[in-house]
């Protein structure tokens, strides 16, 4: 069985994510490793010039991260056992691809990703960024569905 030593959840801070991120945290405790938590603001960079000014753009940008850097702290509170190890960051980009760039460039052993169990034409409108990390990271991806009921084992 392969040992995993770094872990990383993508959350986006979510009632989901918050499921995902304590099932998350039980299994890093479970093969000691290092847990990370990240959530992207998806670049608006794409859309500069066709609205509005590149300026008011990259304002807005730098006022997500500022907001998702403070829901951060409060999310992995409310998630996690006090005294839970944990490291979080804000990301930026587009969302699959910054999440499977900064599990190359840190050494991530084990992706841990929910899924929103989207079907048919919701799942063609929003996308899937877990079937896409799933597709492109080089470190195995375990996704978890937040709507299953996960069995509880005895002894844990």
């Amino acid at each position: 069985m392969e040992k995993f030593r770094k872990m990383l959840v993508p959350v986006d801070f979510s009632t989901n994510s918050c499921k995902i991120l304590a099932q998350a945290a039980s299994l890093a405790k479970r093969f000691q490793a290092e847990l990370s938590v990240v959530f992207v603001v998806q670049s608006f960079d794409d859309y500069s010039g066709f609205f509005v000014p590149h300026e008011p753009i990259a304002q807005f940008e730098e006022e997500m991260i500022r907001n998702a850097e403070e829901k951060m702290k409060s999310f992995v509170d409310e998630c996690l056992a006090p005294g839970t190890p944990v490291q979080s960051r804000i990301l930026t980009g587009d969302v699959a691809e910054s999440i499977v760039e900064h599990a190359n460039q840190t050494g991530v052993d084990l992706i841990v990703i929910g899924t929103h169990g989207y079907r048919g034409l919701e799942r063609v409108l929003f996308g899937s960024v877990a079937e896409k990390v799933i597709k492109r990271a080089e470190c195995p991806v375990i996704s978890i569905n937040p709507y299953r009921q996960v069995p509880h084992h005895p002894g844990e």
